[in-house]
């Protein structure tokens, strides 16, 4: 009768395959390590008499050939096991402690340390996958270059991206607006376009003399920037309530509203140095042909603001 062949036990069956050996190698600190879990189980002992065996014998195990991960590292280590192995994190649960990892050589010592032909055995065959992984790297030293260029390059063109949008943005900060423009009828768009570009440009304050004003006209101001107040003149007979500026006060503070019969037109005074004479209440803009002309001298806009005051 020939021998029974001897039951398959975790270790071998990971020792018929040198990828599953590979696929156990991890990187940490720059280094080739593997995990005193895996070891344990290929060398068929448990992971506490594993590490016991390394306490007793601490000259043999500098940190250069093995060492207690921190958590960073111990979550980095998670990660790779994650994507290598998720049935592995499912089932085990090193993450709770810190493991620890051996370089190459402190495999190489734990077979010393063992003394089991076992252990002589599973460390030679873990001795060829390390040497595998060290070809493969060299051999491919290459490849792994060139994609770091390309990263390198990706970068280099994202940083040179957000610099042009910067770029942009500071020309819309600091550009002029147009000193006069006229819309004609139909173009509502077009006219909340520059009405909204306006309003933008207030670091401040926004002062508005307008004497229909309504619901509309509050859209508009929405567009202003964070922590700019804005002060509406308007009509006594307003169609906006208290309810509205309450309503927009929640979302964009702070607008008051104040009521004047003095002014006939309609200006838009931003910071209390530039200013703008609006043909049309902006709640009609675009409605109608109206022109916007820019305000051209301090003490035109000084003078409207001093009577508004009055």
């Amino acid at each position: 009768m020939p021998d029974k062949e001897p039951p398959k036990t975790e270790a071998s069956i990971a020792l018929s395959s040198g990828t599953q050996i590979k696929d156990m190698i991890y990187t940490v600190r720059g280094q080739q390590v593997m995990l005193d879990s895996d070891l344990a189980k290929l060398y068929g002992v448990e992971t506490k008499a594993l590490n016991q065996a390394v306490s007793r014998n601490p000259k043999r195990f500098p940190e250069r050939f093995c060492f207690r991960t921190t958590r960073e590292e111990a979550e980095g280590l998670r990660s790779q096991i994650v994507t290598l192995h998720p049935e592995l994190v499912e089932r085990d649960t090193w993450w709770r402690y810190m493991p620890r990892v051996f370089t190459e050589q402190g495999v190489s010592m734990l077979s010393a340390v063992l003394r089991s032909d076992t252990a002589i055995d599973v460390s030679v065959r873990i001795m060829d996958a390390f040497v595998e992984m060290r070809h493969f790297i060299a051999s491919n030293a290459t490849m792994f270059e060139q994609i770091r260029t390309v990263e390198l390059r990706q970068l280099e063109y994202q940083k040179s991206t957000d610099e042009r949008f910067e770029r942009v943005f500071d020309y819309m900060e600091t550009h002029e607006a147009p000193n006069q423009k006229v819309f004609f009828e139909g173009q509502v768009y077009d006219a909340f376009e520059l009405l909204v570009t306006l309003v933008q440009r207030a670091k401040r304050e926004i002062v508005l003399v307008d004497g229909y004003v309504d619901t509309g006209t509050l859209n508009i101001l929405a567009k202003k920037k964070p922590g700019v107040s804005a002060t509406v003149w308007t009509h006594p007979k307003t169609s906006l309530t208290e309810r509205d500026v309450a309503t927009f006060n929640a979302q964009y503070p702070t607008l008051v509203v104040k009521h004047t019969t003095s002014f006939h037109d309609r200006f838009l005074i931003l910071d209390g140095a530039e200013g703008y004479l609006i043909g049309a209440s902006l709640k009609d803009a675009g409605k109608k042909s109206f022109a916007i002309t820019k305000l051209e001298g301090s003490s035109i806009i000084e003078s409207i603001i001093a009577a508004l005051d009055e």
